[in-house]
């Protein structure tokens, strides 16, 4: 059966995975790759209107998933829900992330956090240790530069990245303004977010930060060969540590940027593509059973152990032991999850936006003013969204 996705690197995975499927559900996994987002993202959506759509479709959450099902081209997937909610096989908390109008159009891919990335051995000669406080941090970033290595990773190369910092540093100064902010409860230009950026304009003036154009495919590499101290990114990045030879608990490590504040409750940016069937899909019966039994355990430690990540499904154990840890100190310590910011708001708002802040990090606009840009641009997007729900 076929599955539409946009990382062809995934593949291999898919196969796997479609292997442990198919003993439940009679159908293997057939991926169907177009890196390119937005040519994926017209291809797919122009099939979607055809009577002989792909089978299953991979695509963003939140806002992205709404945009989707309000065009009324894919299948309710509520019961299906339901069924893995009574298993145990969800997190009530995932479900907002995979509806529209209280219908669920999609299945958890599957789950990652954003956490920073760390070389063992450079914090070990320099005597560092994981930042538990915001100080702590700075003190990290500090010894890190003195001895000629960069501290942070930070870039707009490829687009997407420029939101990465601006997401991590509201959430780690007040969880629930971000929630507020990407639901248009709140302003751009509140003092959340000139916080955020003046920090963010702090490290890039200390050249705390990689240059702009840093291409963060090279961060692994560049982790292991101490020439970066610390990679914020997703957790389904580990894979990449494992392909320039970094072993897990042993060379690298992972640990949650600090709350800005003592007393700031704690926060994780998670992100979870997801599984969808559109309703023209060419083998419909077929492709709702593979999302039915897509979370079964046996299904997602195969698909898991290949993206080196963490499971949708509570479950199911990470088998990288950096991963593992992170889940469970979010989990022992009931962290908020905060959705990604790519999928938290509408998707003309999060483009426009995400462009306005690699113009910020490449030093075309001031952070005034592109957080008076961005507070004009959700005004709009936000005024259009609610005419199109109308």
């Amino acid at each position: 059966m076929s599955i539409s996705t946009d990382n062809g690197s995934w593949d291999d995975g898919y196969r796997q995975a479609g292997q442990a499927l198919k003993p439940l559900t009679g159908s293997a996994l057939r991926p169907l790759s177009n890196p390119e987002a937005i040519s994926y993202k017209q291809v797919t959506q122009m099939t979607l209107q055809t009577s002989r759509a792909f089978d299953l479709i991979k695509w963003g959450a939140g806002y992205e998933l709404k945009s989707l099902a309000r065009g009324g081209r894919l299948s309710d997937l509520s019961r299906l829900w339901e069924n893995y909610e009574n298993k145990g096989w969800v997190r009530g908390t995932q479900r907002a992330s995979m509806s529209y109008r209280g219908r669920v159009y999609g299945i958890p891919l599957y789950e990652s956090h954003y956490v920073v990335f760390y070389n063992k051995r450079v914090f070990a000669r320099l005597a560092l240790r994981p930042p538990a406080t915001w100080d702590e941090l700075l003190h990290c970033a500090g010894v890190l530069k003195r001895n000629k290595v960069t501290p942070f990773v930070a870039t707009q190369y490829g687009g997407w990245p420029a939101y990465q910092w601006f997401q991590e540093l509201i959430s780690k100064i007040d969880p629930g303004f971000y929630r507020a902010l990407t639901a248009g409860r709140a302003r751009y230009t509140d003092d959340v977010p000139r916080q955020a950026m003046g920090i963010w304009q702090d490290f890039m003036r200390r050249g705390w930060t990689t240059s702009p154009d840093f291409d963060q495919s090279n961060g692994a590499a560049g982790l292991k060969a101490g020439r970066l101290g610390m990679f914020l990114y997703g957790t389904w990045s580990a894979h990449g540590f494992e392909e320039v030879g970094m072993r897990p608990n042993k060379d690298y490590g992972a640990f949650l940027l600090p709350t800005v504040r003592k007393g700031t409750r704690k926060s994780v940016i998670t992100e979870s593509a997801a599984l969808a069937v559109p309703r023209s899909a060419t083998r419909h019966e077929a492709a709702m059973a593979s999302a039915g039994a897509w979370l079964t355990p046996s299904v997602q430690r195969v698909w898991t152990d290949y993206l080196n990540d963490g499971s949708a499904n509570p479950v199911v154990r990470a088998g990288n032991p950096v991963v593992a840890e992170i889940k469970e100190t979010i989990t022992r310590g009931r962290m908020t999850r905060l959705i990604r910011y790519g999928e938290a708001s509408p998707p003309n708002l999060v483009q426009g936006n995400t462009q306005d802040l690699a113009s910020f990090m490449t030093g075309q606009t001031s952070a005034e003013n592109t957080l008076r840009r961005m507070a004009e641009r959700a005004a709009d997007e936000w005024d259009a969204w609610k005419r199109d729900e109308a």
